[in-house]
């Protein structure tokens, strides 16, 4: 086992992992008033990052990604996807890489599944927690699910309800909470009307999905005030920012101070969405973990072990981590050496 910063504990550390380490003593821990003691981060990875790459990634190295993102201290990993291969090329080895990990002690697998072919697929492997993909905007339930918004949340309804009979647990996905490349800004109520079907339905969870990363922080905290009027209670939301405009973490920042415990992230910065053009990386774990440590948030993550399993990916992706929490940890590594 490896044990975290924060006393966590975690599966067997990978044979040869290094732990980048950055200046002694940094960040300083200088903790803020009104945020919460605890973080819990969705790493969203080996799916939503992994599924936005132009060439495929083998099936050995996604699962040696999962594992090292365990051994990091991560406690739920984004497994794959079981869209239809057609659609999503990228994770189209979702049977052989769900077996290959399904066994990591202490650390929640979600998959995402589009439908009730989807959810058979998933639960013939013994997955326990599933998620579903919804729109706030018509145009980008078009292009995601040729469907109308209303059209996709009568396709899940039946998905969500099996897998509640199941006993399993179900994310709800709410994508362009924020701004749509097509529509513009969205306003506030629409995206309050569909997280409230899902939730209604039965998702346990709710991820506010800024895809295109254009939410500001006062947009932030207007949006989950509203979800909390029609009756979403904080401890049902997560929050997924991407770093188009460079204001993902302004916008973490503003929904920790709402009450928020769960945010989504993706190890080096990776992703984006193949549906919606203008959408670039997700906020980057590394750089998360490093503002919430300073701000003595306890996360469970070993922020070194994770930084080396983003180097080990980028040099099987062929290219540097976008985060720079990664570059910088990684460049100060180098210059030791």
């Amino acid at each position: 086992m490896t044990t975290g910063p924060t006393g966590a504990t975690g599966p067997t550390e990978p044979a040869g992992a290094t732990r980048p380490a950055g200046p002694a003593g940094l960040p300083m821990t200088v903790p803020a008033p009104g945020l919460p003691a605890r973080v819990r981060i969705h790493e969203v990875g080996p799916r939503d990052g992994l599924q936005n790459e132009q060439g495929t990634v083998p099936t050995e190295v996604k699962a040696e990604f999962i594992r090292r993102l365990a051994a990091a201290g991560l406690t739920t990993v984004e497994a794959t996807s079981f869209v239809h291969p057609k659609w999503v090329p990228q994770l189209a080895d979702a049977e052989q890489v769900f077996p290959l990990v399904r066994d990591l002690e202490g650390v929640r697998l979600p998959v995402l599944v589009p439908n009730e072919r989807g959810l058979d697929r998933a639960l013939a492997l013994g997955a326990r927690h599933v998620a579903v993909f919804a729109s706030a905007t018509e145009s980008f339930a078009k292009a995601n699910l040729n469907r109308t918004v209303d059209e996709s949340l009568d396709m899940f309804q039946p998905v969500v309800t099996r897998a509640m009979e199941a006993g399993l647990t179900v994310r709800g996905y709410l994508s362009m909470c924020f701004g749509d490349p097509w529509e513009g800004p969205v306003p506030v109520a629409q995206v309050a009307r569909v997280a409230r079907r899902l939730r209604e339905m039965g998702c346990d969870e709710l991820s506010l999905g800024d895809t295109i990363g254009v939410a500001t922080p006062g947009h932030v905290r207007e949006l989950l005030t509203a979800l909390n009027d029609a009756g979403i209670p904080v401890s049902a939301l997560a929050v997924h920012f991407h770093d188009t405009y460079g204001q993902a973490l302004a916008n973490t920042l503003a929904a920790l101070q709402h009450g928020v415990t769960t945010v989504d992230a993706s190890a080096g910065g990776l992703g984006g969405c193949p549906y919606a053009k203008s959408a670039t990386g997700n906020l980057a774990t590394e750089d998360l973990v490093w503002m919430l440590h300073g701000l003595g948030i306890d996360t469970g993550v070993d922020l070194g072990l994770l930084t080396a399993t983003s180097v080990w990916l980028a040099g099987r992706l062929g290219r540097p981590s976008p985060s720079r929490t990664v570059r910088a940890l990684a460049g100060a590594a180098s210059h030791k050496e």
